[in-house]
This record gives C-alpha cells, structure tokens and sequence, in this order.
C-alpha cells in the first residue's frame, strides 16, 4: 500500500434514532442512522411504517386507502 493516500480509519460511534450504540472503525467521525438492526422490521419482525416526508399519506391521498375500497379483509371470498 502506499503511504500518505488512504483516510484516516479511527474508532467511531454509530448511533440510530431508537437509542442504539454500536461502537466500530471508519473513516468518518460519530455516524448519525435512521434505522438499525434492533429496529429495522425484517429483524423485529414486526411492521412498522417508516414515514419519510409523508409519502404513505401522499399515497393514501393519491391513490385512497385500497382496504375500504376492497370491502375489508373477506372482501375477495
């Protein structure tokens, strides 16, 4: 490797929204996440609606809420 070329790789500190720490190496100082793996839904399991600048109400206004217009769950039967 050639030296006086590659960034700096220092300790860091990853930090999600839900409180979450996790303490690594980078390049970049103290990283700031929206979601991680103690929250994300394919690791919980569970859903959960992430709402980035209102786009499921700019849906549910464009295009209505397809459930009502379905009749409810046993619509199809």
């Amino acid at each position: 490797m050639k030296k006086e070329i590659h960034p700096d790789y220092k300790k860091t500190k990853i930090t999600c929204i839900c409180g979450n720490v996790i303490e690594t190496s980078s390049t970049q100082q103290d990283i700031h996440v929206e979601i991680c793996s103690r929250c994300h839904p394919f690791f919980t399991g569970k859903q959960k609606l992430i709402d980035t600048a209102g786009r499921v109400e700019r849906f549910h206004r464009k295009f209505g809420d397809y459930r009502k217009k379905q009749g409810g769950k046993d619509a199809g039967k």
